[in-house]
């Protein structure tokens, strides 16, 4: 990726974070990354354009660091306790994906994640089941794989308790999803 990608990607995620996507000027991107409006347009095609691009970029990071942890503990479990804990807390601190989860400033944002947010679930479960496909060779690890990712997102949209209740609670459906 090209450092005016990156400077496109993040003044745009800014500007959602802030004001959502009808908030979103292509004029505004390109005046804080330094560039003409043209050069948003021909990176992006449109300002639906821009808006996936920063959807895929930070779910790019996102899975990323979920990959990381998953293959930082040689136990299962313990490796994917790790990648929500990461998800989780990185969520709290991201600006975007937390007015994007909360609708602060954003209300807009929500479909990226729930009826547009296929990419998302998609990619997300590719990972989780990747990782539970090493650990258990041979087993059909799908419907857990997808499972969880689905309980996961829930919590990060209606938390219901602590951070660790909702680690425990994912991880425990997953062993269970395993062992059915």
């Amino acid at each position: 990726m090209s450092d005016i990608t990156e400077l496109l990607l993040d003044a745009a995620a800014d500007i959602l974070a802030a004001r959502g996507f009808h908030g979103l000027r292509m004029i505004e991107v390109a005046s804080r990354a330094g560039v003409s409006r043209q050069t948003v347009y021909n990176e992006f095609g449109n300002k639906e354009g821009l808006a996936q691009a920063v959807a895929v970029h930070k779910t790019e990071e996102y899975l990323t660091g979920i990959a990381n942890r998953l293959r930082e503990d040689p136990d299962p479990w313990e490796a994917m306790r790790s990648a929500f804990r990461f998800t989780f807390e990185q969520t709290e601190k991201d600006r975007l994906v937390s007015a994007v989860l909360t609708g602060q400033n954003a209300e807009d944002l929500l479909p990226f994640i729930t009826i547009r947010g296929h990419p998302v679930l998609f990619h997300a479960t590719e990972v989780v089941e990747g990782h539970l496909s090493s650990h258990f060779p041979g087993r059909h690890v799908r419907f857990t794989a997808e499972t969880t990712v689905r309980l996961a997102l829930s919590h990060l949209l209606m938390p219901s308790g602590d951070l660790d209740g909702a680690i425990d609670a994912v991880v425990r459906v997953a062993r269970v999803t395993m062992d059915a």
